[in-house]
């Protein structure tokens, strides 16, 4: 015998992302992130060397769905005077699994997207110095804009794409994710020994140099080879 779940009130629908070329769309579970994961990024933050990787999390309803063909307004947060961008390359988690052989871990991958992790940079400054986890700094509300996802069969080489970020026309970011120091498939592997990855998991794999403020008003354009375009304008 079945019973229909009842709840004290209605749940939140599922976040979600578009899909290129699909009226289905990719429902969001968690947000894993990779911390100073290209080496100019590393250095320019005070931090040098391949390091063990570190991951800290956003909730899964802080990304912002883009359409393919048009920007996304982001509000601009609360309790920040100093918001910064983080262009970086987005892995969809099709198929979950515990202890990822690195061999077998692209296989677990259901798509890519260019993303954004937007950062209240001040308050993680301060949080940093007094030892503190600096959870506020990164895991607001609509601080993961993401572009639409491309499915794995159709994105091309995603480890060797330039990634750029351009702030009203203007230039800030520019790399390769060759440059990551933990590949792709490192990283799944990695995280899926901490935590049983499911379908529907993100990971947003790092950022290169060149992270700076922004403000509202602003136009943000990203860009990875061979995937869609995040375009988004901070309000």
């Amino acid at each position: 015998m079945s019973f229909a779940m009842d709840f004290v009130f209605p749940p939140a629908p599922p976040c979600s992302l578009a899909v290129v070329g699909h009226a289905q769309r990719f429902p969001v579970r968690r947000i894993y992130c990779v911390g100073r994961n290209y080496a100019e990024h590393a250095q320019e933050m005070g931090f040098s060397g391949r390091e063990a990787p570190f991951f800290f999390l956003k909730p899964g309803d802080a990304a912002l769905s883009a359409p393919v063909d048009a920007a996304v307004d982001m509000p601009y947060p609360s309790l920040t005077t100093d918001l910064h961008h983080e262009v970086e390359l987005v892995v969809a988690i099709g198929q979950g699994g515990s202890h990822i052989a690195v061999t077998d871990a692209l296989q677990h991958v259901w798509g890519y997207a260019v993303g954004l992790d937007m950062t209240r940079r001040d308050l993680q400054a301060e949080l940093k110095k007094q030892g503190r986890p600096w959870c506020i700094a990164k895991g607001f509300e609509a601080s993961a804009p993401i572009g639409a996802l491309t499915p794995a069969t159709q994105a091309g080489a995603v480890d060797s794409a330039n990634i750029t970020l351009q702030v009203n026309g203007q230039l800030r970011q520019s790399g390769n994710t060759r440059e990551l120091i933990w590949k792709l498939a490192e990283i799944v592997s990695q995280l899926s020994h901490a935590w049983a990855l499911q379908p529907g998991d993100l990971i947003m794999t790092g950022t290169p140099a060149g992270v700076g403020a922004v403000q509202r008003g602003d136009l943000l354009d990203a860009h990875i080879s061979g995937l869609a375009p995040l375009r988004v304008r901070v309000v």
